[in-house]
């Protein structure tokens, strides 16, 4: 299948490895951070880290959005599921992630009517077929799926509805990068770079990191050979003594991203002030909400939310996983009183989270086990 089998060709990803190798300096070792909750599965899935020279190491970072969403967000929501006449309607990932007060789940299990949607649009079926309900879509992404959340608001308006709204927690990429670039608790050499994020917003956004951080960026597709051939170009990078963006997946990222994306992100949103993330506390404008054209569809104006910051329970880890601080097997609970079964932390529940991801896929790495089994 094209652009699939091409790119997990094992004699293509063993020349590339071998290329990664060769422009190792002696003695120097590389730190690279992965952004995309994503391209952390495909690394521990297809093993990428045993095929990588010894002297650089993946990092993980926040790319994943129902990761980084707080407890007290989730809190807030089920605040209003609670409301008799409201139907709450959430991405599966976020049925499990638990707040203070528990999961969407065991609020649904306590008599809340909160449904499972594939799509935004879905939650407009909702609200057509149930015009006696309010019902409120939990919005949640990164730039990626901020579009669809902001054509649905559109829609909505269009048909007149009064029934619908949003409670948004859309995040922005760029101000986590900077928040992990400004931590004192990490020294990272490069980036590779979200790629659906980017098939919207581009490559531009991530200019200023070469050029006020001094570290390379590469924009990764999510197919093994795409990340060996990123961390690749990161190396030729050093290698050249360049320190720039990249775009390794041109196939589907336009270097300007989505023109229309973007203008109906705009046209419906507008940046908050700042937003709290799970790991990586308050980060300035960070998020997005709507703008006050659809206030009217803004649960957070509709409805008494009461805003209360929850801390994340003690033995959970997420914030240092999050933050690339630590290994998710580092983690204390990690395999234990935490699996996917059993979750505590949001990295442990999403699937595209890093704790779920070497939980299912890394555990069976005999290079990751012995290192492990040595810590």
């Amino acid at each position: 299948m094209r652009y699939v089998d091409e790119y997990r060709d094992p004699e293509a990803a063993r020349a590339l490895a071998t290329k990664i190798a060769g422009l190792c300096e002696p003695g120097r070792t590389y730190s690279f951070m992965e952004i995309c909750g994503g391209h952390t599965h495909t690394i521990y899935k297809h093993g990428l880290e045993d095929h990588l020279p010894s002297a650089i190491s993946l990092v993980h970072g926040p790319g994943c959005p129902v990761c980084v969403i707080p407890m007290g967000r989730v809190d807030d929501a089920i605040s209003i599921a609670e409301h008799d006449d409201v139907i709450l309607t959430s991405f599966g990932d976020m049925m499990r992630v638990p707040g203070g007060r528990g999961s969407f789940f065991d609020s649904k299990a306590g008599g809340a009517d909160i449904r499972m949607v594939y799509s935004p649009l879905d939650s407009l079926k909702i609200a057509r077929k149930n015009p006696d309900k309010q019902v409120v879509f939990f919005a949640i992404g990164f730039e990626t799926t901020t579009p669809s959340t902001a054509m649905t608001v559109l829609r909505a308006a269009a048909e007149g509805l009064t029934n619908f709204s949003v409670f948004c927690n859309h995040v922005r990429v760029t101000p986590a990068i900077t928040a992990i670039l400004n931590s004192p608790e990490l020294n990272l050499d490069g980036f590779v770079g979200p790629g659906h994020v980017s098939t919207v917003i581009g490559c531009e956004p991530y200019e200023y990191i070469p050029r006020d951080y001094g570290k390379p960026i590469v924009t990764s597709g999510f197919e093994p050979l795409d990340i060996l051939n990123s961390i690749y170009m990161l190396m030729r990078q050093f290698d050249e003594g360049r320190c720039e963006v990249e775009n390794e997946y041109a196939r589907v990222v336009p270097w300007a991203g989505n023109p229309k994306a973007l203008a109906v992100i705009d046209k419906v949103m507008e940046v908050r002030e700042t937003f709290e993330w799970r790991g990586l506390d308050w980060i300035p404008e960070s998020a997005m909400r709507l703008r006050d054209e659809y206030a009217a569809f803004d649960a957070e104006r509709i409805f008494d939310v009461p805003g209360v910051r929850v801390a994340d329970p003690t033995a959970c880890q997420c914030g240092e996983v999050l933050r690339g601080v630590i290994k998710p097997w580092e983690c204390k609970v990690f395999g234990t009183a935490c699996t996917p079964e059993t979750p505590i932390g949001t990295c442990m529940v999403s699937s595209e989270g890093a704790c779920a991801a070497y939980y299912n896929f890394g555990r069976f790495s005999r290079e990751r086990v012995k290192e492990a089994t040595r810590a």
